[in-house]
């Protein structure tokens, strides 16, 4: 099907382009979302009648969007989640999970402009693309943690194995001391009972008649 272009579409053309493209992708996509036309003549016409409006519209949103992505730009938010001791999530965080929370930090990002390719399924800093505009893309970081408290840890630079070798010395650590205790009492116990001194030995020394 061919189309005439509303506003820029990433690898397919820029405002006012007439492209071919698939019947599903135009049904589906282009056309509910108002970013292209059939390209008949009529809508051609239409187009070029408009094509003033549509550009002084498509740069006052990208302004806004330019605005926006200056201060979403590099902004990091925290999804807590439940994960086995791996790092692996038990269920996955998607682009919805990470729209609410930019949303819930108080900027309004819709699911459909965060670009992940595949859903995330490990602890850890995940970056991802947030499509303002069509011209207009700005980065953000999803810390997916346990706890808010292993979220900063990782903040900090920490990877969920190194958390987990600190956890895990830590652990052997306290396993050490808990049997260096047992060892010293055991040993105090020990130097308590001692040997026993002789009793001093009774007089038989018999009376003289």
């Amino acid at each position: 099907m061919e189309v005439v272009l509303l506003e820029r579409v990433t690898r397919l053309g820029q405002m006012g382009d007439v492209v071919s493209v698939k019947n599903g992708f135009a049904r589906n996509f282009l056309l509910p979302q108002g970013k292209a036309l059939r390209a008949t003549k009529a809508n051609l016409a239409q187009f070029e009648t408009q094509r003033a409006q549509l550009e002084a519209t498509n740069l006052e949103t990208k302004a806004e969007a330019e605005a926006l992505a200056g201060k979403l730009n590099g902004q990091q938010f925290i999804v807590i989640r439940s994960a086995s001791d791996a790092g692996s999530l038990y269920g996955s965080v998607t682009n919805r999970d990470a729209a609410d929370v930019a949303t819930a930090g108080g900027f309004t990002v819709d699911k459909r402009q965060v670009v992940l390719s595949e859903p995330v399924k490990a602890l850890g800093l995940h970056e991802m693309t947030v499509v303002l505009h069509p011209e207009v893309r700005c980065t953000i970081h999803i810390n997916v943690a346990r706890s808010v408290e292993e979220a900063e840890l990782q903040a900090s630079g920490k990877t969920i194995q190194e958390l987990q070798a600190e956890a895990d010395a830590e652990a052997d650590f306290d396993i050490a001391e808990l049997f260096d205790d047992v060892g010293g009492a055991a040993n105090d116990d020990d130097d308590d009972s001692g040997p026993v001194e002789d009793a001093p030995a009774e007089d038989t020394e018999q009376p003289e008649v």
